[in-house]
């Protein structure tokens, strides 16, 4: 990890005049003893405050249903109801971290961005260098309808959240398949390996989040189980384990698709590469996320999803706000807004967004459980609950990090 905050660091000389931009054009609603002071304060002290402000949102941007949702239905509503400007911008992982460096290291107090949506090794990173205010979920009124009992919401890579981060939606990693042109997908290593000899170039890996979710699944069927990877991050066991996955991977890419010459950057280009036939296996959150994509058909009828044998990670993604956010009031009030039921529900339709909500139904008033209970459900994906027994954390965020580096080193550029 000092690895790679070292290269952060050094990433700062290219955003270090952006930052002085920033600092000129930045307008802090309050100042930061006042905002520091936040969390004594009551909810109503906290609501006033936000009334009439603009909160600056930093979120990937790189699902269509999931704008949707953002630009057609929570702006509006946040502006109607609190009279809040929400204001989106593009960035995650790495450009989140990069610029809370930046503007830390230019001293730069109230700062671009004021919200984030994060999860993971983002959390570790930004609470390695200060970067995340709090604890402010448990003073939010609609934390009362999540359960922070629950393992896969108290806990982000073997991390305690500790009210630092706050829980937006759930999902677990599925495998999806076309079931038009194969009869039985490969559901462990051994069955893969096999596969892209039968069907040679239609099975790729991303270099993303989402790819190396998917190597994180790999690892953990090395280790033996779905507990091995548990607990603090260990070394050796990662040398161990990865060194024999880059010998398999790099044993079998040249029946991936390009012949492993080169691999897809982002997990979009692998859902058109099997929207076009060209891939016959897809994978993702969400249980896969293919509703939508059937329903508009850009992916045919015949996709199905299927779990991994030895199991696929399941996970929450949070909101957190930055330590130097000029907005900390106007934050929490957009955060508790998407975690009340009415958000909630929104965001889970089917035939929309299609996210899992981070509530737990049984805690709602009758009339908003009703609602859940009647509402339409997935019409190709599985439900949450259909995938629950391959179901199994994510390890400590140093195995996704240094998965991102050796991918790069030991596949990619071998």
């Amino acid at each position: 990890m000092d690895k790679s905050l070292n290269t952060l660091k050094y990433t700062y000389l290219l955003i270090f005049f952006a930052g002085f931009i920033i600092a000129g054009s930045s307008c802090s609603n309050e100042s930061p003893d006042i905002q520091n002071q936040l969390l004594g304060k009551d909810w109503e002290y906290i609501a006033e405050e936000s009334e009439g402000t603009t909160v600056n949102f930093m979120m990937w941007q790189g699902s269509p249903v999931i704008n949707n949702y953002i630009n057609n239905y929570l702006i509006p509503e946040v502006r109607k109801r609190f009279n809040i400007d929400l204001r989106i911008s593009g960035g995650q992982g790495a450009e989140i971290v990069q610029l809370v460096m930046g503007e830390k290291q230019a001293g730069i107090s109230n700062g671009e961005i004021d919200m984030v949506w994060i999860n993971g090794e983002t959390f570790f990173q930004l609470r390695k260098i200060k970067g995340l205010w709090g604890p402010f979920v448990d003073k939010l009124p609609n934390a009362q309808y999540i359960d922070f009992e629950d393992q896969y919401i108290n806990t982000d890579f073997q991390q305690p959240v500790n009210y630092m981060e706050c829980p937006w939606s759930i999902g677990q990693f599925a495998m999806v398949y076309d079931t038009s042109k194969i009869v039985s997908p490969p559901s462990n290593l051994r069955e893969l390996a096999s596969y892209v000899r039968k069907y040679p170039g239609t099975f790729t890996i991303s270099n993303d989040f989402t790819g190396m979710t998917l190597l994180k699944s790999f690892l953990a069927e090395l280790g033996g189980g779905t507990n091995s990877l548990n607990g603090p991050f260990n070394a050796e066991k990662y040398n161990d384990l990865s060194s024999q996955l880059w010998h398999y991977i790099n044993s079998n890419k040249q029946y991936f698709w390009k012949k492993g010459t080169t691999f897809p950057k982002e997990q979009s280009k692998v859902s058109q590469l099997f929207a076009n036939g060209e891939l016959y296996i897809d994978y993702g959150f969400g249980e896969g996320g293919i509703e939508e994509k059937v329903k508009s058909g850009l992916y045919p009828k015949s996709t199905r999803v299927y779990p991994w044998d030895n199991g696929t990670i399941k996970n929450t993604n949070y909101l957190g706000i930055l330590s130097n956010s000029p907005n900390k009031a106007g934050a929490m009030q957009v955060i508790n807004f998407m975690i009340s039921p009415e958000a909630q529900f929104e965001k889970s339709h089917a035939d929309g967004m299609d996210a899992n909500p981070v509530i737990d139904i049984n805690r709602l008033p009758v009339e908003w459980q009703d609602s859940f209970n009647s509402a339409s459900g997935r019409k190709y994906g599985p439900a949450l609950r259909d995938l629950e027994n391959y179901a199994f954390p994510e390890p400590a965020p140093e195995y996704m990090i240094r998965l991102y580096d050796d991918f790069r080193k030991k596949v990619i550029e071998n």
